[in-house]
């Protein structure tokens, strides 16, 4: 019997670059999530959106809502609802601890990025506190100044 080759690495599906501009992100995890088998075919194909995605422990079990799978083209009966809930496998203990952080500190726990690694899917989340407006225009105001430095830069070095 031989074993079957598995494709080694590290390939990215899907960011979600969103949350930077929303949160401040404070420590990340990774995860692995549940699927089917015509969800992961899809990922394969890079459809998969996390925009305004978030987590949530219910029942001691870590859920991921608003993470949109399309469906697989080719799938046709198999094919599962876009944006059911998706159950993150993590230890209990790991769970555990998030349900604490994001209940006693105000924080949430955001999908930032999907990806495979080695031939299993992952889940980068990030433990992120809010941004108010200003912390937003702050932010903007930093990342056009240092653009403006390097754009001097780059001129004065021809």
């Amino acid at each position: 019997m031989r074993a079957i080759p598995k494709k080694l690495g590290v390939k990215s599906i899907a960011q979600n670059r969103k949350a930077y501009h929303d949160y401040f992100i404070e420590e990340k995890f990774e995860a692995g999530i549940e699927l089917f088998g015509t969800e992961v075919k899809s990922l394969r194909a890079g459809h998969a959106n996390l925009k305004d995605s978030f987590c949530a422990v219910k029942n001691g079990e870590l859920f991921a809502y608003g993470v949109h799978i399309s469906p697989y083209e080719k799938g046709n009966i198999f094919n599962r609802d876009p944006l059911r809930p998706k159950r993150l496998l993590m230890h209990k203990k790991e769970i555990r601890r998030l349900a604490a952080r994001t209940q006693q500190d105000g924080l949430t726990l955001i999908p930032l990025s999907l990806y495979f690694k080695d031939s299993l899917v992952k889940v980068e989340l990030g433990l992120a506190r809010g941004k108010k407006l200003y912390d937003k225009r702050e932010a903007s105001a930093q990342r056009d100044a240092q653009r403006e430095i390097d754009r001097t830069m780059k001129e004065r070095n021809r």
